[in-house]
């Protein structure tokens, strides 16, 4: 192991050497790598640091404490619970990509400075998207180039945030040291372009159908990866720099009610997934903005969910890899041949439903009882609402769309037994959190004392009535017909607002322009040419100004003009 150095960085140098390995040595790599790069992080204690020095510029690429421990940590558990399920694929630009992508994410967790950030940053953006044009497919590749569109978007924010930060404080030559990566304030440029280039990547509200978009046009194994990192790197660094932020509370409340009503009506189920992991994040992003507390809880979420959505989202990659199809209307009956997976999936969805016993209910606990400690019962309630509803989309519709309902007639072979591995990994960790909390909230930051108890009678029968009555809905909702049916269609989201009026708007805009362009054609490109042309050549003719004779007068009088704008000039020069 190497002192101060960032395991970020070992992970995005063994990447490069995947394409040159044979089949069997690269599946050996790529589970050696995340741990290789998980026992450099935990050689480092907390408060350890580190620095490189690149033609002359000194970057902090190294600052360990819990909040960023905690992330790095389940970030290589998603790399390697994400490599052991994709070992059987033989596209070395898969594997290349999520390694880079997993690898920049944990060293941008580390970065001590905004400019070691940014460039992870932008790592993060570039390398996620070749998970998606993995697909290769037309709509694959239009996804993918949206989906970088926003990323790219994000990391100039980011990039402006940064160069008004050196501005506010007074210039380049006034800065005596790194831009800390710490926290900011929102009294200024700065502090709102980073928050929005922030909000990108933490899908905020309007920000959002990049995500509900991409990750499911990925490959089965990229969406994997992608539900993982994105997201939660965005959580960690609003906990990192906007941590107790006002606006951060009512930001995520929306995040966590909106997505609801959209994975209802949906048919995709990796699309119900997408919309499920912006409502959780939603939950994470209300806990920063409550801080102390509440950034324990949204780190502790993170963790869960990391893991928990990456359960969900390869027992459904395995059903696409098995079927072909992860829309709804087409699947069903499937636990009769995969019944492993249907079981993994069933495990997740207890997960991200906070069943007791499960590692969501450990994690959103926090987050509830920090919201209810800071006197906010409006809050609460919508976040109580919104819990509701991820069971009644993730916990429900999601196994039961796909391995019970109605039969389909399909019976595929059960998943590879590396996606199994997988699987049965992910799911012994939501259980073993579920079951033993206190693992996980010793290596969480903030004000979580030993004797913290999550199960108490008050919060195991809260959320059991919750889980209840939701249940009870969908049942009553389906028995009686009433459940929105399964359809294979388009849902707009907000893109409605530019598809529709947007684009009527656009069509009277440019109306004009479309009906006149022949003529404005022929202006541009012959009019223009030959006015300027005539205008330049005519001082130039035999009676042109130029050919003309002067009086001696006038050529004087241009001479003593240009010799004083000359000496004018020089003198402001010199004031200077």
């Amino acid at each position: 192991m190497i002192s101060g150095l960032n395991p970020g960085f070992l992970l995005m140098a063994g990447a490069l050497l995947i394409p040159l390995l044979p089949r069997l040595l690269r599946q050996g790599w790529l589970v050696a790598l995340p741990l290789l790069s998980a026992a450099q992080l935990l050689t480092l204690d907390r408060g350890d640091r580190g620095e490189v020095t690149l033609a002359g510029v000194t970057l902090h690429t190294l600052f360990v404490d819990d909040l960023s421990f905690t992330f790095a940590l389940v970030f290589h558990l998603a790399l390697l619970l994400g490599s052991i399920f994709a070992l059987k694929v033989e596209d070395a630009t898969q594997h290349v990509s999520a390694v880079l992508y997993g690898g920049a994410a944990i060293a941008a967790c580390l970065a001590r400075d905004l400019v070691t950030l940014f460039i992870c940053w932008e790592v993060v953006a570039v390398a996620s998207a070749f998970l998606i044009w993995a697909q290769r497919t037309p709509r694959a590749y239009q996804t993918g180039m949206r989906y970088l569109a926003w990323q790219i978007l994000s990391g100039l924010l980011l990039l402006a945030g940064i160069l008004a930060l050196v501005v506010e404080r007074g210039g380049p030559a006034k800065l005596t040291g790194p831009l800390v990566f710490e926290a900011l304030p929102l009294d200024g440029a700065a502090g709102w372009l980073i928050l929005l280039a922030f909000g990108i990547k933490a899908a905020f509200p309007a920000l959002h159908t990049w995500l509900s978009d991409a990750y499911p046009e990925a490959t089965p194994t990229g969406a994997v990866f992608l539900s993982g990192f994105t997201s939660k790197l965005a959580v960690y660094a609003l906990a990192r720099a906007f941590a107790g932020q006002e606006v951060l509370v009512y930001v995520g409340a929306a995040m966590a009610i909106f997505p609801i009503f959209f994975a209802v009506i949906e048919n995709d189920l990796r699309r119900v997934l997408a919309y499920s992991l912006i409502n959780q994040v939603g939950f994470m992003v209300v806990g920063v903005g409550i801080g102390g507390l509440g950034v324990s809880g949204a780190a502790a979420h993170a963790f869960a969910h990391v893991i928990y959505k990456g359960l969900l989202f390869m027992s459904t990659g395995a059903v696409l890899f098995r079927t072909g199809t992860a829309d709804a209307n087409q699947l069903g009956g499937l636990y009769r041949t995969m019944p492993f997976t249907a079981v993994c999936c069933m495990i997740g969805a207890a997960s991200i439903s906070a069943f007791p016993l499960f590692s969501g209910f450990a994690a959103k606990s926090l987050i509830m009882v920090a919201v209810a400690e800071d006197h906010r019962p409006g809050v609460w309630f919508l976040l109580l609402f919104a819990a509701a509803g991820v069971f009644h989309h993730a916990g429900i519709k999601v196994p039961f769309f796909a391995f019970f309902g109605h039969d389909s007639g399909k019976r595929p072979p059960e998943a590879p037994w590396n996606m199994c591995l997988a699987m049965g990994l992910a799911a012994a960790l939501c259980i073993g959190i579920g079951c033993y909390p206190p693992v996980l909230y010793a290596i969480l930051p903030g004000p979580i004392t030993a004797d913290y108890a999550v199960y108490t009678a008050a919060h195991v029968i809260t959320q059991l009535q919750l889980l209840l009555f939701s249940a009870l809905a969908f049942c009553v909702l389906m028995l009686s017909g009433r459940y929105p049916p399964e359809l294979t269609s388009t849902n707009l989201d907000v893109d409605w607002l530019w598809r529709r009026p947007g684009r009527v708007v656009w069509r009277e805009l440019t109306g004009p322009i479309a009906a006149n362009f022949g003529r404005l054609q022929a202006l541009l490109l012959e009019g223009l040419p030959a006015a300027v042309s005539r205008a330049v050549m005519r001082p130039l003719r035999v009676d042109g100004l130029a050919a003309r004779f002067w009086a001696m007068r006038t050529s004087v009088l241009v001479t003593v003009v240009l010799l004083l704008a000359y000496l004018l000039v020089g003198a402001v020069h010199a004031a200077r």
